[in-house]
């Protein structure tokens, strides 16, 4: 639990909570809502306390709870009426902040009960494109600013994961589109493999022969589908490896091993951009976002 985020800053604070941090300001000089701690330099830093309350807060404040009245509730009155309110509107940006708040205090509780009331009002794949999609982005931003830790992202994702398997076993494994086996796997090195597991959902959904290799897989391991019939369309996803300057080197491969075949390869994330101008013979497509795959399918 070493690498637990419990120091942020109010640009953190803003990054998270979508409070701006003039307006964090105002809430604690004219409310003594969060009372920050200071650097020596005078710089203010906030505890992992002060952000989940300002999460709260700021959950109550978007349901019209006026600031005055919230500035005089308690910590637990606070506490307890933002989970109230996030199990009750539990649908798209509140439980968006409602995982947020999960996630930042490993509530697997509040996750979990977001998630069944979500369950009451949309179906798995509503939830997956709707909440959990917008939900990744922003963990993505989060990770950017340099404001997530390790820990956090691997618990939430985690969660997550046990859903998207959960939906997926449920589902029946007649294959009735016969036209290609799909092969799912991450490049070597890439670990990131929740939108790979969802599409691997939506194919058995429809119909679909699914093969899933998950994480970090070196190209040669898939030799093995080259020496059958099978008709195969290989699906990857990339999000951190290869790095930009390799990944023309990794489809210029990926070309030499799909030559002369009737195989194909579809590749997801923003990193196909870098080569998407590429004249391959073989054939490859490029997708940057895993709903504009789903979409196509």
């Amino acid at each position: 639990m070493n690498n637990i985020k419990t120091v942020f800053t109010i640009k953190d604070l803003e990054n998270i909570s979508g409070i701006k941090a003039h307006t964090i300001r105002i809430w604690e000089k004219r409310y003594n809502l969060l009372q920050p701690n200071r650097t020596e330099t005078n710089i203010r830093y906030y505890s992992a306390e002060s952000l989940l309350k300002l999460l709260n807060v700021a959950l109550l404040n978007k349901h019209s709870f006026k600031i005055s009245k919230i500035a005089q509730m308690s910590e637990e009155q606070i506490t307890t009426s933002a989970r109230e309110l996030a199990f009750k509107y539990a649908v798209n940006d509140e439980a968006v902040n409602a995982f947020k708040m999960s996630m930042f205090q490993f509530d697997k509780v509040l996750f979990n009960n977001t998630y069944n009331k979500l369950l009451h009002k949309k179906t798995f794949r509503q939830i997956f494109k709707e909440v959990f999609i917008p939900f990744l982005n922003h963990i993505g931003l989060l990770w950017q600013t340099n404001t997530l830790m390790p820990a956090h992202e691997h618990f939430i994702s985690n969660l997550i994961i046990q859903k998207i398997q959960l939906n997926t076993e449920k589902l029946e494994y007649a294959a009735t589109n016969t036209d290609y086996t799909y092969v799912l796997f991450l490049p070597d090195g890439e670990i990131h493999e929740i939108g790979l597991m969802y599409l691997n959902f939506e194919l058995v959904l429809r119909g679909c022969q699914t093969i899933y290799l998950g994480q970090s897989l070196p190209l040669n391991n898939l030799d093995y589908f080259f020496e059958g019939e099978l008709k195969v369309c290989f699906i990857t996803s990339m999000t951190v490896q290869p790095y930009d300057d390799k990944v023309l080197e990794y489809f210029n491969e990926i070309e030499s091993i799909l030559k002369d075949t009737d195989h194909k390869l579809i590749a997801i994330g923003k990193k196909t951009s870098i080569v998407s101008e590429e004249s391959f013979s073989s054939n490859i497509e490029f997708y940057p976002t895993l709903i504009e795959v789903l979409d196509t399918l």
